[in-house]
């Protein structure tokens, strides 16, 4: 059974909970505690698990991982106005080679995932969506992975698999599952030409850590179309985490992640999130504090989902057709919720990778450009993905 890796909640974090307020999340939240055992997953919508594994990180000197501290202050905090049902189950502890502990994610969210249950990870190395992403394999679905990073994370897909590495493996490796990957948030100077290069080849979608922060709104239609979405710390400025978080000096800052991470719950499609490279500190609270606060935003936005029905015919839909150069383009504006897609068609004779219309989450902003005879970007770059 897949549940059977989860090691319960340490004690000291469980007995945290005796002294918040009765209100608070730790004291309205299911539990998986050596004194209760595995709670009932009935009603659950949502579980948090958190990951001791770091050995595939390069810089790992051998410390093990605590979430004392993040539990500590995630269960201080009051829920909004919640409806959705929250389990915490404890921990994936490091098994005895990196691949069993692989082996043991990637089990679990799939079962997970076939619950229709969304897992909070919160790790660990980054390296760690590939097993998450691998979850996918048995779903016969293509996936498609946003990653929050200061580095696009390819690699070289030859060498043994690592934190800053993981993507290139997702790409090159069988059964190729990947629609599309998109970063948010890189900085030019940690990455290497070829890679920015190869981000351009393969139609990839990649969003300068400037260009977001000037319009964090941008990120909204990038998550809208994620299935897997994890955030790495380290594209947060240092100032904003602990002294073990020392390298990044630029980066988003605390509100500007919380946003990000409740665009990324808001999303109907993300069906696994996770937060990953933290560093234990116990003589600094604040980098737990804001991990807590990233995943109560998470959760806040998966309050806030909209659950639209995309089927054109069937849903609420105003429908504009813009003629550009040789190609009329389809908007679909919801009048549910005043969002926009842009259809990708599919097109007689070539080996689609998506086998109807589908719908790309799209903006206002993308229709007036069409309009002006600009074809949108991201529209581009998913026919030429179909087409491939």
């Amino acid at each position: 059974m897949a549940f059977e890796v989860l090691l319960p909640i340490p004690d000291i974090a469980v007995a945290h909970i005796q002294l918040q307020h009765h209100q608070s999340i730790g004291n309205n939240i299911k539990l998986h505690t050596l004194q209760d055992g595995f709670p009932d997953l009935g009603e659950v919508e949502l579980v948090i698990i958190c990951l001791r594994e770091n050995r595939r990180d390069p810089n790992h000197l051998g410390e093990s991982l605590s979430f004392t501290e993040v539990r500590r202050a995630f269960y201080e905090l009051f829920p909004g106005n919640w409806h959705t049902s929250i389990a915490d189950l404890g921990d994936i502890a490091a098994g005895a080679s990196v691949d069993d502990t692989y082996f043991a994610i990637q089990e679990l969210n799939e079962v997970l995932i076939k619950k229709g249950v969304i897992p909070v990870f919160i790790g660990g190395s980054q390296d760690l969506l590939y097993p998450i992403y691998r979850s996918y394999d048995k779903l016969d679905q293509m996936v498609n992975l946003v990653n929050v990073d200061s580095r696009f994370d390819l690699g070289d897909a030859s060498q043994k698999i690592l934190n800053t590495s993981f993507v290139g493996k997702i790409i090159v490796e069988k059964p190729y599952n990947l629609f599309n990957y998109s970063n948010i948030g890189y900085q030019t100077y940690f990455n290497p030409q070829e890679e920015i290069d190869l981000m351009d080849k393969l139609y990839f979608d990649s969003y300068r850590l400037g260009n977001v922060s000037s319009d964090l709104s941008s990120v909204e239609p990038v998550m809208r179309d994620a299935d897997v979405v994890g955030v790495d710390l380290n594209s947060i400025r240092s100032s904003e985490l602990s002294v073990r978080h020392n390298k990044m000096p630029n980066g988003f800052d605390g509100k500007e992640i919380c946003s990000i991470a409740r665009y990324a719950g808001i999303s109907d499609k993300v069906s696994s999130f996770g937060i990953f490279e933290y560093k234990n500190d116990p003589q600094e609270e604040k980098a737990a504090m804001l991990v807590a606060q990233m995943v109560w935003y998470f959760i806040e936005g998966v309050n806030f989902r909209a659950s639209e029905n995309l089927d054109v015919e069937k849903g609420s839909f105003t429908t504009y057709k813009v003629p550009i150069e040789d190609e009329v383009l389809t908007f679909y504006k919801s009048e549910k919720t005043d969002r926009w897609w842009i259809e990708i068609p599919f097109i007689v004779g070539l080996n689609n990778k998506l086998k109807r219309h589908t719908l790309l989450p799209s903006t206002y902003q993308d229709y007036l450009d069409a309009c002006d005879q600009n074809i949108p970007e991201r529209w581009f770059k998913a026919r030429k993905k179909n087409e491939v």
